[in-house]
């Protein structure tokens, strides 16, 4: 799996894509596959949205700062509301049976391996 930083370019009449924080990712392999912890902090789950296409896999979420109307930030430390993060997805990955958990502003992935990428025992047959 690899990870694809987007850089915005411009092509001739082409809009340039809005700009994103990239948010910090944890990548855990084991013999059955991988698991990733995507830190999103403000980001609702209603705001947060998973694709996989092809061999990509693109976290996008949106930050929900509610601010009073009374007040006015005199300091933000999150000038961008936004999160995206892409990926390149092995072929040794089952992205049809990608599953997902959101709680507490982390979101969990897990991603199993293919069947036939996955270690198994091979039984010894006595002659």
């Amino acid at each position: 799996m690899n990870d694809q930083a987007k850089t915005p370019t411009k092509q001739a009449g082409a809009a340039l894509p809005e700009t994103a924080l990239l948010p910090p990712v944890d990548v855990i392999e084991d013999s059955a596959g991988i698991t990733l912890y995507a830190d999103l902090p403000g980001v609702p789950k209603d705001k947060l949205n998973l694709h996989v296409e092809a061999d990509s896999l693109t976290i996008e979420g949106e930050v929900a700062l509610n601010t009073p109307e009374s007040m006015e930030s005199s300091h933000a430390e999150v000038g961008v509301p936004r999160y995206r993060r892409v990926f390149t997805l092995s072929k040794e990955l089952d992205s049809e049976k990608v599953s997902a958990e959101f709680k507490h502003g982390v979101l969990k992935l897990r991603i199993p391996k293919v069947e036939h990428a996955q270690p198994r025992k091979i039984e010894i047959k006595v002659a």
